[in-house]
């Protein structure tokens, strides 16, 4: 599917299309693998980089699981898929995990004309002016608002700043995705897991092996 977009003469360039997938992961689900899968057909993504954050910035130190965990468990449930792939650079980076120096970083390690599409919920998106340097993110990347069937833009179009940094429109460089049934939050996981219910098929099967194994978020986080 074809998505043309403002400044863009010819999308089928040899510049490198790379989708970002940034959050806490904790855990990975369903719902993140679908998303990603359909941001790649949507907008002709060459990759997908799950990106998990060590230190969320708007969230208390003791509030999620270890990042190793976290990144084990992606790893699980992108093995097999050669278009998808994690990235340890906000583990490896010290201080909070602020987006804008995790694309900034992005580009310079694969070059400053590879094109980034930052992927993540609507919900996520209203909350962006709290961000580090919220106008400055719409010119590092362009961002894929997952949303579900009959989303509202009016919420949206108002959180978002006029311009980003260098004068244009942010909302042009927002686009909107439809996933139907997105549903599945990594919070409801880990309150079944908590409650002894079953979450099974919520996560691949990998994954759930190992928070059994691992005895993860069976106490208050």
């Amino acid at each position: 599917m074809e998505q043309r977009f403002e400044g863009e003469n010819n999308l089928m360039d040899n510049n490198l299309r790379l989708g970002i997938m940034g959050g806490t992961f904790d855990p990975i689900h369903i719902g993140h693998l679908v998303t990603a899968e359909e941001a790649k057909y949507q907008f002709s993504l060459d990759k997908i980089l799950f990106v998990p954050s060590a230190h969320p910035p708007h969230k208390r130190e003791d509030a999620y699981s270890l990042a190793t965990d976290r990144c084990n468990m992606i790893e699980l449930s992108i093995e097999g898929n050669p278009n998808f792939s994690v990235s340890r650079i906000e583990m490896e980076r010290e201080g909070p995990s602020y987006t804008i120096e995790t694309l900034r970083e992005i580009h310079r390690m694969y070059g400053k004309d590879t094109e980034l599409f930052f992927i993540t919920g609507a919900d996520a998106i209203l909350e962006i002016m709290t961000w580090k340097n919220p106008t400055e993110l719409f010119s590092e990347s362009r961002f894929i608002a997952a949303t579900r069937p009959g989303y509202s833009l009016t919420k949206l179009e108002a959180a978002l700043p006029k311009f980003n940094s260098k004068g244009r429109l942010a909302m042009n460089f927002v686009h909107m995705m439809e996933i139907p049934a997105l549903a599945i939050s990594s919070t409801q996981i880990r309150a079944r897991v908590r409650e002894g219910k079953p979450f099974r098929y919520l996560v691949i099967d990998a994954v759930w092996r190992y928070i059994r194994e691992k005895g993860l978020y069976l106490e208050e986080g």
